[in-house]
């Protein structure tokens, strides 16, 4: 069924380019404004000549590659002093001695904007003779009908049509022509779908879907009748059309649809069409369903789904909850309560997790969403507890800053709630970086609403570096063999630094399950957010080589740490370099502190350094005879260790004194001295001859590995 003649003329103006204003001319520094449009036309056909007499190009050619290239032009006007009388003749001169790059004048000519000529321009190219194919095929598709200043359009999306022989080009056009479809009608069609041009063979798949689509718009538009020779109708209504496909829609199975609404093309533009699928697309349903919704729907393009004001609760009871599932609503995400704006209702319903519920609702009862009319009751409490905290937000030191971050939380589902305030204070950067993170973490696969939930217990996730973010999930996911629902559980895990705690833990406590040492009850997330007292006390608690076993970076990890009780790190790292030496003994004047030999201590013994040999070289200061029973130097252990913590320590069971073959907690034993004494590094003057030995030994010990 034929169109109006008035409705034709509307669509033709409806997608008229030449209602777009005149493009706004580039400035030329070096010459008088009101000489400015007088001289680009000057050097435009100086350009043509020159490209057509000295370049040999086709004039009509020539003269689209000089009248669409204004900026690169510009940039050539700039180097060439003004003079109104003589600038032609100057133009020529330069352009005799000084060759242009052809394909940035071509680029711009044909639609490419010129901020992004770079990212096309050929290397080690300068002349288009270089490069025929593209100009060659630029020519046959120009010559078909398509405007010259569009097939950037082409070029853009599928490149590879300029490189293909004019042989080819020409019989792909010609098979459309034999299809039934005339010359304007394929431009049209081409410009909003490059992929028919790189069509190989006969035409079958979704391209025969795409036609037959197109086929059934244009028959029942009758477009051929009334516009002929305006090339944007065509191309306008294809590309609306196009924005259903990109909505997931299957190409074959909108054309009759799209012949049955014939309304959503003349009452909106494109840009409504975009937008309104890019607000239902969101949701984060499929897009096929936001596609059918907007075609079975098309009265949703004429909401206002921006500026209007929402009650998370009374928008919930508007669409038709009850009464317990709002009370459950409430209870389970107290972080969206509160008010909000239609503009984040899609990022709402994700975070209460009814994306999928309001999609189905906006589908059976569409006019719903545009009958909401706020009311001043709904949540009052909360917009009262809210209203006090905003209050002091605006009176802060960067009041635009905190504000931007709040409409950051509002974007992504969080409403006016004290909540949301206390979540404010805690999470730190711009909101352009708070969006990206967060965006790094939905795009790991974690759902929508767990991320909300996890932002509104653990905020601190959202400092992290968007880089560090993704490299613990990767450890998470790989080395660990876990899954994001763990972030459940322990969500502080991506608040710790992954390679001096979070790795060198987990591979403790990989190696604890292997050895079957795994204590009931200490689950990973316990070791990493326990302190690194407690988690050196716990490791050898739990057996006396624990340390050994903590991974390859355990000396590292606690080299480069504060050294549990601030031992001198440039005293240790020495010590151990000096121990480490195999080539000589190194003797090397330190002033080290019981604390200090505390800290050395636990650090050797998974370098090499073990209470055996502790013993045996205070047997040798002492000048003792050399007695290597576990008994004698179980007690010269004990000993030293009385001299450095001020108290024996005996095996429970055999009341024995724990040595190289008990389960001595160093860690509990200095900390009970603390405790009753207050400070490790003043020790009892009657351990002082003790310590002594326990230095000189620190001086002259050298590992024999």
């Amino acid at each position: 069924m034929s169109l109006p003649k008035t409705l034709l003329n509307l669509l033709s103006h409806h997608f008229s380019t030449a209602a777009t204003t005149a493009k706004r001319l580039p400035k030329v520094p070096n010459v008088p404004t009101k000489y400015k449009s007088e001289a680009l036309n000057q050097a435009q056909k100086v350009l043509t000549d020159y490209l057509h007499t000295t370049r040999s190009l086709p004039y009509t050619y020539a003269e689209h590659i000089s009248n669409h290239s204004l900026f690169s032009l510009s940039n050539l006007v700039k180097n060439i002093p003004y003079s109104a009388p003589n600038f032609s003749r100057s133009f020529q001169r330069f352009l005799r001695y000084h060759p242009i790059n052809e394909f940035e004048f071509f680029f711009e000519s044909i639609g490419i904007h010129h901020t992004q000529l770079s990212h096309f321009l050929p290397t080690n190219k300068f002349f288009l003779s270089e490069d025929q194919t593209v100009l060659e095929a630029a020519c046959v598709l120009s010559a078909f009908g398509f405007p010259w200043n569009m097939l950037g359009k082409l070029y853009r999306e599928e490149h590879c049509i300029f490189r293909e022989s004019c042989n080819e080009l020409k019989g792909r056009l010609s098979g459309f022509k034999e299809c039934g479809w005339s010359n304007l009608s394929v431009v049209g069609m081409c410009l909003a779908f490059p992929m028919l041009l790189r069509v190989d063979g006969e035409f079958s798949g979704e391209v025969v879907g795409l036609l037959d689509d197109l086929k059934r718009v244009f028959v029942e538009f009758d477009i051929a009748i009334g516009v002929e020779g305006n090339v944007d109708t065509w191309y306008g209504v294809c590309r609306m059309v196009r924005v259903f496909y990109d909505s997931g829609v299957e190409k074959g199975k909108v054309g009759e649809l799209l012949g049955r609404k014939k309304h959503v093309f003349l009452q909106h533009s494109e840009e409504v069409l975009v937008e309104k699928a890019n607000y239902f697309c969101r949701l984060g349903v499929r897009k096929d369903d936001v596609g059918l919704l907007i075609l079975q729907r098309p009265e949703v393009l004429s909401l206002e789904l921006e500026k209007p004001v929402i009650s998370t609760m009374g928008l919930l009871r508007h669409l038709g909850l009850d009464e317990n599932e709002l009370k459950e609503v409430s209870r389970k995400y107290p972080y969206a309560m509160g008010r909000n704006r239609m503009v984040n209702v899609p990022h709402l319903m994700r975070a209460l997790d009814l994306h999928v519920w309001f999609l189905t609702r906006i589908k059976d009862e569409h006019q719903l969403l545009g009958s909401y009319v706020l009311s001043d009751s709904d949540e009052d409490d909360v917009k009262k507890e809210f209203s006090s905290g905003f209050e002091q937000l605006q009176s802060c030191r960067t009041p635009v800053h905190a504000m931007k971050k709040l409409d950051f939380m509002h974007s992504i589902g969080f409403g006016e709630n004290p909540l949301t305030l206390k979540v404010l204070t805690r999470i730190h950067g711009r909101s352009c970086e708070l969006e990206k993170r967060f965006d790094i973490l939905l795009n790991a696969g974690l759902e929508f609403s767990q991320l909300c939930l996890i932002i509104s217990t653990t905020p601190k996730i959202l400092n992290q570096n968007p880089e560090y973010l993704e490299a613990k999930i990767n450890f998470l996911c790989g080395e660990m063999k876990s899954s994001l629902k763990y972030f459940n559980v322990f969500p502080a895990f991506l608040c710790f630094d992954l390679e001096n705690r979070i790795k060198p833990r987990y591979r403790f406590y990989a190696w604890l399950q292997e050895k079957g040492l795994h204590p009931e009850g200490y689950s990973f997330a316990t070791m990493i957010a326990t302190s690194e007292k407690r988690f050196v006390a716990q490791a050898f608690t739990i057996h006396p080589a624990a340390p050994k076993h903590c991974g390859h970076g355990w000396f590292c990890y606690y080299r480069n740490t504060s050294m549990l009780y601030k031992a001198s790190e440039p005293i240790l790292t020495n010590i151990i370099e000096s121990c480490l030496n195999s080539n000589a003994s190194c003797i090397v004047q330190f002033d080290i502190s019981s604390t200090e030999f505390y800290c050395f201590f636990l650090i050797m013994v998974p370098e090499g350094l073990t209470p055996f040999h502790i013993a045996t070289g205070i047997m040798k200061e002492r000048e003792e005879e050399m007695e290597y029973s576990c008994t004698r130097v179980e007690a010269v252990v004990g000993d030293a260790l009385i001299a450095v913590f001020g108290f024996f320590v005996k095996d429970p069971k055999t009341n024995e004194l724990e040595g190289l073959t008990y389960d001595f907690n160093l860690c509990k034993n200095l900390t009970t001295w603390e405790q009753s004494n207050g400070d490790s590094s003043h020790l009892p003057i009657s351990i002082c001859a003790d310590i002594k030995i326990v230095e000189k030994l620190v001086r002259k010990f050298h590992i024999n590995k």
